[in-house]
């Protein structure tokens, strides 16, 4: 697999950009693509499971993709609730780029396609979606999930897919131990190969 677009801000590859028909939010759109970023052809696999998977985000608040690629999971999030921001962070600018076009293509006033440190410190996140770029390394990925996953806002949610081949059950155990009574950490489904994890941060206490 090339791992150019988990590691490089700007692709070497073609940016010779191309339309897409896909479904997203029950919907029939029409996106903009490239090579050089993850999965430029079609929704892939684990996205089409978790945003299978995933309860409706709320309506309002901050929601976050994290890793957007062309914005299949941030477009999703923003035409199912218009009135939330959606920060839609990845560090391949072809993506963010990507991202803000078709979030403008679709109308999507709401979409904030920015890279990681771009996303103002005091935001917190009402729901969190991603399929997180495991190929990275465990010790990267581990520093990129705690530094998210704790600006969740009491009771919010982040749901993350990962391939059971690829450590989704070891991942799990590992955010249980991390995060602590800061958060409860389960496996709400599996299909295909892949787990679906949410990690809900605990409530503020009254």
């Amino acid at each position: 697999m090339n791992g150019e677009h988990y590691f490089t801000a700007s692709p070497a590859s073609s940016d010779e950009r191309r339309t897409l028909a896909v479904t997203l939010a029950g919907r029939e759109v029409e996106v903009e693509t490239a090579g050089g970023i993850f999965s430029p052809d079609h929704v892939d696999h684990a996205t089409a499971i978790l945003l299978h998977e995933v309860p409706e985000p709320p309506a309002e608040g901050h929601l976050l993709d994290l890793g957007c690629g062309w914005g299949p999971i941030a477009l999703t999030q923003a035409l199912r609730s218009p009135g939330a921001t959606v920060w839609a962070v990845d560090v391949n600018a072809r993506a963010l780029d990507l991202t803000r076009r078709n979030a403008e293509r679709l109308g999507l006033d709401g979409v904030r396609a920015v890279t990681p440190e771009a996303v103002p410190a005091d935001v917190r996140f009402a729901a969190i979606w991603s399929n997180p770029p495991i190929r990275i390394g465990k010790e990267a990925l581990h520093a990129l999930l705690l530094d998210w996953l704790p600006r969740l806002v009491p009771g919010g949610a982040a749901h993350l897919v990962v391939g059971k081949n690829l450590g989704a059950d070891s991942l799990q155990q590992w955010l249980s131990l991390q995060l602590g009574p800061a958060a409860d950490v389960q496996r709400v489904a599996s299909a295909k190969g892949f787990r679906v994890l949410r990690v809900t941060a605990a409530a503020r206490a009254s």
